[in-house]
């Protein structure tokens, strides 16, 4: 590969994040913070169903910088000697340089790059770091990258509300039945129809409409419910109170 870097790699440094998606501008929560290591560019959340096959990779923000998790970039390339910092209980690593305007003097460690005061045993302190150095001392960048064919989204990862609810009501709409009238299957069978009714459990629902408490009955067997059954079902109001006779 020599010099060539890998495409993925390019698109995480030269991407734009954190800026609002052109396809989802209308949309809530509409910042680009994943990459699309196939596609090669940068996606927001309302974009995920047309890459849920892709290898994903959530772009974090720090300290007004973009970052990675360490456990996602170590999947794709050798992370050693990049200074990893700490964010909600998981290790990030910075996406490209941070350049002083002062060079760090004195004993320790410092960015072979950034000439930035790092911790033991670091010398690089972002991946663009890293990859400028290897591929000047090194001429190549191969041995250092990963094979990688799968790479999901963490359990963390927010999803909007409103993709949350408009995947709720999709899943409803699919499952609830509509039980107004007796359902029936209809098979056909030497030229004539015959219908079959399906047994279904009597379930009440209490429904409470202008103050009136009404049990309805959801029967499906054919089985006719008389006024009888339904005056005795039926929440009425007490009747006119009466003195009682007096002595």
């Amino acid at each position: 590969m020599g010099y060539q870097k890998p495409a993925w790699l390019e698109a995480l440094y030269k991407e734009k994040f954190f800026v609002g998606c052109s396809y989802h501008e209308n949309a809530k929560k509409n910042e680009k913070n994943v990459c699309c290591l196939d596609c090669c560019t940068s996606i927001c959340p309302h974009c995920l169903p047309s890459h849920r096959l892709h290898r994903l990779l959530q772009v974090r923000r720090y300290v007004y910088h973009d970052v990675v998790r360490l456990e996602d970039l170590q999947k794709l390339i050798d992370c050693s000697n990049v200074q990893a910092y700490t964010i909600n209980s998981a290790k990030v690593v910075f996406i490209k340089k941070r350049p002083q305007n002062r060079h760090f003097k004195g004993s320790g460690n410092y960015c072979t790059s950034c000439h930035r005061s790092l911790q033991e045993p670091f010398i690089h302190c972002s991946l663009g770091c890293k990859v400028d150095f290897v591929v000047k001392h090194y001429k190549d960048l191969s041995p250092f990258l990963k094979t990688c064919n799968s790479l999901q989204l963490g359990p963390d990862f927010l999803i909007p509300q409103d993709m949350m609810l408009e995947d709720e009501m999709t899943r409803s709409n699919s499952t609830i039945v509509d039980c107004d009238e007796p359902i029936s299957s209809y098979s056909g069978s030497s030229g004539s129809e015959n219908m079959s009714s399906m047994t279904c459990t009597t379930e009440i629902v209490r429904k409470r409409r202008s103050g009136w408490n009404v049990c309805a009955r959801l029967i499906t067997n054919n089985t006719k419910v008389s006024d009888e059954d339904m005056a005795t079902s039926m929440s009425r109001r007490k009747g006119i109170p009466r003195r009682s006779p007096m002595c």
